[in-house]
């Protein structure tokens, strides 16, 4: 599924903005407006859609998303999928953040 994702993952961090200005993490977090995003929660289950918002509870809205899900049944995909549109996932739910995004923007958005 990570090959769908793009070659350049990086997994985002929680940030708790002691040591910058309250506006970096702003800029930071407008950076990732319409990328791809892979988010995994709880349950097993992923969704890849494009970045849309997050709110000050950490919670993600996703647009044109789809669901990956793990198949119990002995089946040649491993994993299920299904096109779901713009959801919400709630910061409770989450368990890994990853975007697509560059080398320099890796380093960049290590930070966040």
């Amino acid at each position: 599924m990570e090959e769908e994702v793009g070659e350049s993952l990086i997994q985002l961090g929680s940030s708790d903005g002691s040591n910058s200005s309250s506006s970096d993490p702003v800029t930071r977090v407008r950076k990732l407006l319409f990328r791809r995003m892979l988010v995994g929660i709880k349950d097993g289950r992923f969704f890849l859609g494009t970045f849309h918002c997050i709110d000050k509870q950490g919670n993600i809205i996703l647009q044109d998303s789809i669901e990956y899900r793990s198949t119990r049944r002995s089946s040649p995909s491993p994993m299920e999928q299904r096109c779901l549109g713009l959801i919400l996932i709630p910061f409770s739910c989450r368990i890994s953040c990853h975007v697509d995004c560059s080398v320099e923007e890796q380093l960049s958005l290590l930070k966040v």
